[in-house]
């Protein structure tokens, strides 16, 4: 009888080897810039073969763009963001003040696992530079899409402001947990992280929600 091959050494293999490439590209980039790492770079920090490297991710973009990825949930399992168990405790949490504490949370622990490396990214896509045009409007999308779900689950829950329409909450949500606040926050005036994520919950909360009435 013939027996079917069991090829998941290999498949276990080739993961293993995507991560030290995910892992080494993240180093590459925050220690010499963007426009200055190349795949061979990588490769070396890796210690596998450029062949290796573009085998693993066709283009350089699409490595750093799996980088992101990986920084942004904080592991290579195919889980997104939604059905990671803080995401779920924001959305099964009954208030909308609630909510947006614990959103403040999974922004700050987003920024943190991201580190410098969104930093990096950030200025050399405003820069400019072509091969991150496209992860800049992907990132850019994929984050308002993200505010206004969370925009979405606060007006579900009776507690937005009756001045303020849905769009324009997710607008404020997006403005005020982009990664160019935190950077000023953080970065340049060294706020700690609890610190950042204590402002973001208050300024989501002063902006979005109806103040309580005075007896």
């Amino acid at each position: 009888m013939r027996r079917e091959y069991d090829n998941s050494a290999r498949e276990a293999q080739a993961a293993h080897t995507r991560r030290r490439i995910v892992d080494a590209a993240r180093q590459v980039v925050v220690r010499n810039g963007y426009v200055a790492t190349t795949m061979v770079a990588i490769a070396k920090e890796a210690r596998v073969s450029r062949e290796t490297v573009y085998k693993a991710f066709r283009s350089k973009p699409e490595l750093i763009k799996r980088v992101y990825d990986v920084g942004l949930v904080g592991d290579e399992d195919p889980i997104p963001l939604r059905d990671r168990p803080a995401y779920r405790a924001m959305v099964e949490d009954p208030t909308a003040e609630g909510k947006l504490r614990r959103y403040a949370a999974i922004v700050r622990e987003i920024y943190h696992r991201l580190g410098p490396l969104l930093g990096v990214l950030l200025i050399a896509a405003r820069s400019g530079e072509p091969e991150l045009l496209g992860f800049l409007e992907q990132t850019d999308r994929e984050s308002l899409q993200g505010a206004r779900h969370v925009a979405e689950l606060v007006a579900a829950t009776g507690g937005l402001r009756p001045d303020l329409d849905r769009g324009r909450a997710a607008d404020t949500i997006w403005a005020l947990r982009s990664p160019e606040m935190h950077y000023l926050l953080t970065a340049v005036r060294g706020w700690p992280g609890p610190e950042y994520e204590r402002w973001l919950a208050a300024a989501l909360i002063a902006a979005l929600l109806e103040a309580p009435r005075s007896t």
